[in-house]
This record gives C-alpha cells, sequence and structure tokens, in this order.
C-alpha cells in the first residue's frame, strides 16, 4: 500500500503542464470561466486565476485533474472534425443555438477524464492522506487531520514570507521596515488565526495587513526610518528602486500587485479599495512615470511593460539580505507579546480596584455643612489683654514717662 502511494505521489508530481499563458489561451479559447474551471476541477476560481498567472502551481491530485482537463481542452483543436455542424443533429442544432462545440467536446472529455483519474487513484491509494495534494487557494498545501494549527501557519509563512519582505522592501526602501512589515502582519494571523485559516486567500489577508503597515504615514515621525537605507549596488536597481519610491502612495500599491504579485485588474481594485477604472488610470499613470525614468521600460511597447515590470522586481538585489526570521520565532514573540499586554492590562486593572476601594474606604459618610460667618469657633482661647512690649516699645514707654505731662514745656526743647 506505501508503494502504491509513493507511485501515485511520484507520477503526479512529475506530470508537465503547459506555460501559464497558454493555460489561459486555452480557457479563453474554450469560452470557459474561472468558475467553470474550478467547478471542473474541484478548486476555487482564486486558484484557477493563481494558476493561470503563473503564482502558483498545482499540486497532488489537483495537479493531475487540472492537466486532465488541459489536455481535453487542446485535444478539439488539434483533432479534426468527426461531425458535421450543418447537419440536424444535436452537434448542429447546438452550433445553431451558439454554443460552441469546443466548449461542450471539451466539457464532456475533462468529465470523464477526471472521472477516470480519480476512480484509479481512489483504487491505487485509498487511504493516501489529503495533505499530500490538496490546495488551498493561495497556493499553499491545505491541513490535514494529522497537522495543527501551528504547522499550518508555518507553511504560510515559509511559503509567503520571503516574496512578502520583497514586496514591501520595494514598497517602502527600508530592509528593517519592510522585515517588521512582514513580522507584524504574521503576528497578527496568527492572533487571528480560525478566521485567517478559513479565508479563501489567506496570503492575500496577510499581504493587505503588511502593505498597510509598511504604507502608514507614521512611520516618518519615527527616527529610526528618517533616514534612508543603503541603495543597492547595481546602477539598474538603484534606477528602479527610486522610480517606484517616487511614485505616489496608491500608484506605487497598484503597481506592486497588478506587476509584482501579478493579480488582474479587478482583483487589483479590490485590494486596493478602488473601483476597476480607477485602478486601470492609475496603473496607466504608474507605468507613464515609471518609462521617463527607466531608460529599459520606455524601449518595450506598452502591452509588454507588465511583464517587464515583474522581472525587474523579481531580480532586484537589495544591499542587504531580506531574510525574514523563522516561522517559530514569529509565532512565539506574537505569543509572548500577547502574553506582556494581557499582565499588563491585568496589572492596571488591579491598580484602578485598588484605589477605587481606597476610595471608598477612606471617603467621608455624611454631610458636614461649612461654618456660618462670624459664628464663634469653639476650642480656640480668645485674645485679651495688653500683648508683651518689645524692646522698641518699652524704650518709647519709658521715654515718654519721663518727658513733662502737660504744659508748653512739652514741645519747647531742652538745653542740655
Amino acid at each position: 500500500m506505501t508503494g502504491s502511494v509513493e507511485t501515485t505521489s511520484s507520477s503526479a508530481s512529475e506530470l508537465g503542464l503547459p506555460a501559464p499563458e497558454e493555460r489561459r489561451r486555452l480557457r479563453e479559447a474554450a469560452n470557459l470561466t474561472h468558475e467553470q474551471v474550478a467547478e471542473a476541477v474541484g478548486v476555487t476560481a482564486t486558484t484557477v486565476r493563481s494558476w493561470e498567472t503563473g503564482r502558483t502551481d498545482p499540486r497532488g491530485r489537483n495537479r493531475e485533474a487540472y492537466a486532465a482537463f488541459l489536455t481535453a481542452l487542446a485535444a478539439p483543436a488539434t483533432a479534426p472534425e468527426q461531425a458535421d455542424t450543418t447537419s440536424d443533429g444535436p452537434a448542429g442544432r447546438a452550433s445553431e443555438a451558439g454554443t460552441p462545440r469546443t466548449a461542450q467536446t471539451a466539457q464532456t472529455a475533462q468529465t470523464a477524464q477526471t472521472a477516470q483519474t480519480a476512480q484509479t487513484a481512489a483504487a491505487d491509494a485509498p487511504t493516501a492522506p489529503a495533505e499530500a495534494s490538496a490546495e488551498d487557494s493561495a497556493g499553499v498545501p491545505a491541513a490535514g487531520p494529522a497537522r495543527g494549527p501551528a504547522a499550518d501557519f508555518d507553511a504560510l509563512y515559509d511559503h509567503a514570507a520571503p516574496a512578502l519582505a520583497r514586496q514591501t522592501y520595494l514598497l517602502t526602501g527600508r530592509r528593517t521596515l519592510a522585515l517588521k512589515a512582514v513580522e507584524r502582519a504574521f503576528t497578527r494571523a496568527w492572533a487571528r488565526w480560525p478566521e485567517v485559516a478559513t479565508d479563501p486567500d489567506p496570503v492575500g489577508w496577510v499581504r493587505a495587513v503588511a502593505y498597510d503597515y509598511a504604507l502608514s504615514p507614521w512611520h516618518r515621525f519615527r527616527r529610526v526610518h528618517r533616514r534612508q537605507d543603503a541603495r543597492p549596488a547595481d546602477p539598474a536597481d538603484r534606477i528602479l528602486l527610486d522610480a517606484v519610491l517616487a511614485l505616489p502612495t496608491r500608484h506605487r500599491r497598484t503597481v506592486m500587485l497588478y506587476d509584482g504579485v501579478g493579480l488582474d485588474l479587478p482583483d487589483t481594485a479590490a485590494e486596493t479599495e478602488a473601483s476597476t477604472p480607477t485602478a486601470g488610470i492609475r496603473l496607466v499613470r504608474a507605468h507613464a512615470d515609471l518609462a521617463g525614468r527607466i531608460p529599459e521600460l520606455a524601449e518595450v511597447p506598452p502591452e509588454k511593460q507588465s511583464a517587464l515590470l515583474r522581472d525587474l522586481f523579481t531580480t532586484l538585489r537589495p544591499a542587504a539580505p531580506l531574510d525574514p526570521r523563522p516561522a517559530a520565532a514569529v509565532r512565539g514573540g506574537g505569543e509572548r507579546r500577547v502574553r506582556l499586554w494581557s499582565r499588563g492590562a491585568l496589572g492596571l486593572t488591579a491598580v484602578i480596584a485598588t484605589a477605587t476601594g481606597y476610595t471608598a474606604v477612606t471617603a467621608a459618610d455624611h454631610y458636614e455643612p461649612p461654618q456660618a460667618p462670624g459664628q464663634s469657633v469653639s476650642g480656640v482661647p480668645p485674645l485679651s489683654g495688653p500683648q508683651q512690649l518689645t524692646v522698641r516699645s518699652r524704650q518709647l514707654h519709658d521715654k515718654l514717662r519721663a518727658d513733662p505731662e502737660a504744659g508748653p514745656a512739652r514741645i519747647a526743647p531742652k538745653s542740655e
């Protein structure tokens, strides 16, 4: 049984697929939508878009089903016509009704092929674990019954953190800020892991948080972020980084999502919280600004600028390596931070409760009216009789007693 499982897995990993552009061409030639392809293969529409843009590749049974589906789409294009389209049969009536025969043939063939593949895989490896072949919407292997939340988080981190660090570096031009943004995003994802684990696009969830933190305008007030990092050693990389940083923040984020990540225009508009026409206008203006600053971008036609920008973003080498910390360290740091905040909140609550209790004990429990004006205050001895004379007052008193008491001689000067 173990040998059959290993054989099935190896054959699935060695199964070839056409290029992402060819996958999209075959689907469009058959007039199929992403939702129809996703329903036929057994994944989500977001996963199909990721496969067609080249961001991710299918694995395991999804790879087998997708390869069989593409083979069924390519077969009618090369095989000769087997039935007359002008006949009065069902095929002729379907063609006259406006339904493409290629799509009908492809759907029938891929349904039969997918069913046959599933039956063969089930017969060969009935006890194969689900995590060996399942894939979520972001291209990350899905968690199986034997994997816990920590293992799922580590798999998501190892898959998305390196690329996300490069993207945030291109958005900010600062290595420390880029790594901190990625770590902050994954720390928040771990704190809200039940929500992130059930999200259709967990990589997009983390990416949105990292972009928001990296592009926050409050970083300009921090002393550590006022100085620019060392520029890349390659002059072409310096020109590219300076050109991207010269764009407005919204244009910079739109270019990174569309050209760097590979999202289509509606998904880019949704992630930037803008309408699709607005995102298109931002993209056109950003390409014009970049073409004015990057010589090699100005030499290619507009329809090839996105592909060139993606190659430039991928090959850019920062002055210092962008190595995110291990997933276990990020997860443990987030847990320690949560514990510290919890203890701080409990300590502050205890201080407030203690102060409130002390105030309640020592506060007056009855009303004491103020003393009315003019009322004598008891307990204070009254001040009666003459005051005790000072030395100077006593000398003046003795002098007055020695002088005559009456008559003009009192004020007449004496002759000594």
